[in-house]
C-alpha cells in the first residue's frame, strides 16, 4: 500500500499529535508499506530525508519555533503544500492520503483529494475540533467552522484519538467517527522491572502554554514542600519564564529541573527516571506523553478531562482530579509521594494498562481502515 501522510507538525516540530503520526508511519513502513509525509519545514531541518523508512518532505511555512504554530504559518503550509503535494502524488502515486488534524492539514488533504480523486482518512486530535481547546482556537472557529464541514464530509473515514474527541466532533459534524487511540511501541518501552526512586520524581511534559496549566504545577507542589520530591518540567513555550519566576517565588529552584525544549528521546529518558506524570491540563485529546508514561510505568495524576479519561483508571494507576481543584491535586500527590507501596502498585498497573495502546494494535486498525476505503473504491 502507498500512503501519503499530510500533517503540518512532524517531529521534531510540534507536540504529541506529530509524534503519534510518526509512530504510525514508522510501523507502517516497517510492515513494507510505501509511506511518504508532507509536513512543515523549520530552519535547521532538511527539506528532504528518509527517517526509519519514511520519505519525509518538508515545505517552507514561515515556521520559527518548534512549539508554536500561528494562523499564518498554518495558512502558509496549506498554500505551499498544494504544489508540493501534487508533485509528491506524481512521484509516489499514493493509494490513499492519511491526514492528521482537520485544520490545517485537512484543508490541504481535501484540496489534493478533489484535484486527484485520491481518497483520504482524517484523524482528529481535539485541537482541530470546535470547542476542543477554546482558549486557543475559539476565535478561529467562530468564522472557520463552516469552511471545515466539507473536510469532514469528504473524508472516507474519520478517526478520533479518544472517546471525548469523538463525542465533541459528533456535536459539530454529521459524519461517522470511530476511535483509534494514539499508540506507543510498548514492547520496547516497558521496563524489565519497575523500581521506585528513593526520592519520588514527578514529570511534566508539554508546551508551556495556558492549555497545559504549567503554573498550577508549581503552586500545587508548593503545598508539599514538607515532603521529599523532585520535579522535571520538559518543554518550552510562552509561559516558560513565568514558570521559572513562580518556582523562584516559592523558593523551590533546587527541586525543579527545566531543560527547555527536548527531543522525544529525551522525554522517554526522563520518564525512565520518573515515578509520577503530573498533568493538570485544561484540555487534552489523547496525549502521547500520557501513553508513553503508561508504558514506562509511571503513575498518572491528571485532570479529569479529555483523553486522560482513557488513560487513567482512578485509584488504580493514578488519580483523576477536577481541573480547578488544587487541594485535591495536592492530596492525590501526597498519597503517592508518602506511600511507596501505593506508588509501586499504581506504577505496575500503568504498565499493564499500556498494552491497550500498543502501536501494533493501533496500526492494525489503521491498516483495516485504509484497506476498507480502497476496497470500497
Amino acid at each position: 500500500m502507498r500512503i501519503l501522510t499530510v500533517i503540518y507538525e512532524f517531529p521534531p516540530i510540534g507536540g504529541g499529535g506529530g509524534r503519534a503520526a510518526y509512530d504510525i508511519c514508522k510501523e507502517l513502513a516497517a510492515r513494507g508499506h510505501d509511506v511518504s509525509v508532507l509536513t512543515a519545514h523549520m530552519q535547521g531541518l532538511p527539506f528532504q530525508n528518509n527517517e526509519d523508512g519514511i520519505h519525509v518532505t518538508r515545505i517552507s511555512s514561515l515556521r520559527r519555533e518548534p512549539f508554536r504554530a500561528t494562523f499564518f504559518t498554518m495558512l502558509a503550509y496549506v498554500l505551499a503544500g498544494l504544489w508540493a503535494g501534487l508533485r509528491l502524488i506524481y512521484i509516489h502515486r499514493p493509494d490513499i492520503i492519511h491526514t492528521h488534524f482537520a485544520v490545517p492539514s485537512g484543508a490541504l488533504a481535501w484540496t489534493l483529494s478533489v484535484l486527484t480523486g485520491i481518497p483520504y482518512v482524517l484523524t482528529a486530535h481535539l485541537g482541530d475540533v470546535p470547542g476542543g481547546v477554546p482558549e486557543k482556537t475559539g476565535k478561529w472557529f467562530r468564522w472557520l467552522e463552516p469552511f471545515t464541514k466539507p473536510i469532514w464530509r469528504r473524508a472516507k473515514k474519520v478517526v478520533a484519538v479518544s472517546e471525548f474527541t469523538r463525542q465533541l466532533a459528533l456535536q459539530h459534524y454529521a459524519v461517522e467517527v470511530q476511535v483509534v487511540p494514539n499508540g506507543v511501541d510498548a514492547l520496547h518501552l516497558v521496563p524489565v522491572e519497575v523500581k521506585l526512586n528513593k526520592r519520588p520524581h514527578l514529570v511534566f511534559a508539554g508546551r508551556f502554554v495556558y492549555q497545559k496549566n504549567p503554573l498550577a504545577i508549581v503552586k500545587i507542589l508548593s503545598h508539599l514542600k514538607d515532603l521529599d520530591w523532585s520535579c522535571s518540567m520538559l518543554g518550552d513555550g510562552p509561559m516558560f519564564e513565568e514558570v521559572k519566576k513562580e518556582i523562584e517565588k516559592y523558593d523551590m529552584s533546587a527541586r525543579f529541573n527545566l531543560p527547555g525544549w527536548v527531543t522525544p528521546e529525551d522525554v522517554l529518558d526522563q520518564f525512565s527516571k520518573g515515578d509520577i506524570l503530573f498533568m493538570p491540563s485544561f484540555s487534552e485529546g489523547l496525549p502521547v506523553v500520557g501513553v508513553q508514561a503508561l508504558a514506562k510505568g509511571l503513575a498518572l495524576v491528571t485532570s479529569r478531562i479529555g483523553g486522560f479519561l482513557d488513560l487513567v483508571d482512578h485509584e488504580e494507576n493514578g488519580y483523576l482530579v477536577e481541573v480547578h481543584d488544587e487541594l485535591a491535586f495536592s492530596q492525590a500527590l501526597r498519597k503517592l509521594i508518602s506511600s511507596p507501596e501505593v506508588l509501586l502498585q499504581f506504577r505496575k498497573a500503568s504498565v499493564k494498562k499500556s498494552r491497550d495502546f500498543d502501536i501494533q494494535k493501533v496500526v492494525d486498525k489503521y491498516q483495516q481502515i485504509f484497506q476498507s476505503v480502497l476496497n470500497e473504491g
